[in-house]
């Protein structure tokens, strides 16, 4: 079995921060990299996904972990998912503040509580439990958001207008053993209100894996994602006969047609083939197939 891995930086137009696309790409790249590298070496698909979106996390013009968007509160609340194909299981946390790599909190989750999900005071409890790396809010502040937030102290209470979001990051990938792995992360949308969830830390609508079928990671409005769980509506057609990248694009016609939503899609199936679709602008992304050159795309 061949390794495969495919990361994006989130689905959007990126028409007010087209100067920072390149940066973008560049960060998929080497997400991509990181965990083509790790696979080769003979580690799980868990363990590349999780790497590989610590690297888009750290990146500051993409929005999750560094560089996550302000809610309308001046705060950053941040939620992630990562899941194994294999059995099933998975790790989640919603509205975690305070750290810098919200993918690998999800990861101890999933393989040191007894709970799958955890949101909010209660993910941060879990946190202290076990130690996990804490840091401050200006740890987490892009440059454009900590004037962002120096516009809305000056502005006291007023709701500062939204700007463009841009989604999610994510990956995908299968190991040499066969098992599909999918992780996801998000600062979530700009300006939306405290305590929001959207649909990156749910199970069957931000990411979803299963070694019969697929792995898939959404990027887009939340709120529309989640209506059609898109990331397992991708598995299901997998299941169904498509291959992963006819799988995305259906799953994107869906997605357009049903709820009028936009956004995009990654994927891998359990025959190694790789996948992606959107129906924005631009989706920054990245795959590695073996020990192929990695490819870029927006």
């Amino acid at each position: 079995m061949h390794t495969a891995i495919i990361v994006h930086g989130g689905a959007g137009s990126w028409k007010s921060r087209k100067e920072e696309l390149p940066q973008a790409i560049e960060a998929c790249r080497q997400a991509a990299r990181r965990g083509q590298e790790l696979l080769l070496q003979g580690a799980s698909a868990l363990d590349a996904v999780e790497a590989a979106t610590r690297i888009l996390e750290d990146c500051p013009v993409l929005d999750a972990g560094h560089g996550s968007y302000l809610n309308k509160a001046g705060q950053i609340e941040m939620d992630a998912l990562i899941m194994d194909g294999e059995s099933l299981n998975l790790g989640a946390v919603g509205a975690m503040q305070y750290v810098r790599n919200p993918i690998s909190l999800a990861r101890r989750i999933m393989d040191e509580c007894d709970h799958a999900f955890l949101v909010a005071a209660g993910a941060d409890a879990f946190a202290e439990q076990i130690g996990f790396p804490r840091c401050t809010l200006e740890n987490l502040l892009s440059d454009s958001q900590r004037a962002r937030l120096e516009r809305l102290k000056q502005d006291g209470a007023r709701i500062l207008e939204q700007g463009e979001s841009m989604g999610t990051v994510g990956a995908v990938a299968l190991d040499r053993q066969g098992n599909l792995a999918a992780a996801v992360s998000t600062g979530g949308t700009e300006n939306k209100m405290p305590g929001r969830l959207g649909d990156s830390p749910l199970p069957g609508s931000g990411a979803y894996a299963d070694n019969r079928t697929a792995a898939a990671v959404a990027t887009g409005k939340g709120e529309a994602l989640m209506k059609i769980l898109i990331s397992r509506r991708v598995c299901e057609l997998v299941a169904a006969g498509l291959t992963a990248s006819d799988a995305c694009e259906a799953a994107i016609r869906i997605l357009a047609g049903r709820v009028q939503g936009e956004g995009g899609l990654i994927a891998i199936d359990a025959r190694g083939n790789v996948g992606h679709a959107y129906n924005t602008v631009a989706m920054p992304h990245a795959f590695a197939v073996g020990n192929e050159l990695v490819e870029t795309g927006k």
